[in-house]
């Protein structure tokens, strides 16, 4: 399986609940070392730099992950949110998050692994009680379990993203429509 973050989803919060791939098949978990958590938060843009992560701080996250996604799933739906997971999610937004510093190049942020966390779940708490909730998707591959912000005109959009799952579908689609059609006759 390929191992590199993708940000397909249109929100952090949405990107970090797809870490946990194929959850209703082979369940690929991109958070199985700290160093893949820490490379997360950096490759997101979220922050510049983190320190040191953790497995308590890996625990924590996919807890969070957990509670993120269950929600994402219930908004989706139009169902009621589980109360657990929105403690868990308010909890770690709670947290104090990290600051962006101006330096003489630019922008920077340094944070704790707990500050990015936080930052995570402040994106859910804004989208989960924001605009896009009516433009969440799921991802029509069926083994993909990506939500994502649909603003495609007429949204019409049906996969996470086209390099990821939508060229496999229409590529599989492709060749099952070659395989069924009668050989050309001569």
């Amino acid at each position: 399986m390929n191992l590199d973050h993708v940000f397909v989803c249109g929100n952090p919060a949405l990107d970090f609940a797809a870490t946990l791939r194929a959850r209703r098949t082979v369940r690929f978990e991109m958070f199985a070392t700290p160093d893949r958590l820490n490379a997360w938060y950096v490759e997101s843009g979220l922050v510049d730099a983190v320190s040191p992560v953790q497995d308590a701080d890996v625990e924590q996250a996919t807890t969070v992950r957990e509670a993120v996604y269950r929600l994402v799933t219930a908004r989706r739906l139009g169902e009621e949110c589980e109360g657990a997971a929105l403690t868990v999610v308010n909890n770690a937004a709670r947290m104090p998050s990290a600051v962006p510093q101006l330096t003489p190049s630019g922008r920077w942020t340094q944070a704790t692994p707990e500050e990015a966390l936080s930052m995570v779940a402040r994106h859910a708490v804004e989208l989960l009680s924001g605009p896009d909730v009516p433009l969440l998707r799921e991802c029509g591959n069926p083994e993909c379990t990506r939500t994502y912000i649909d603003r495609s005109r007429g949204t019409r959009r049906q996969w996470c993203g086209m390099e990821s799952c939508g060229n496999k579908i229409k590529a599989a689609a492709y060749r099952a429509r070659k395989k069924s059609a009668p050989a050309a006759t001569r």
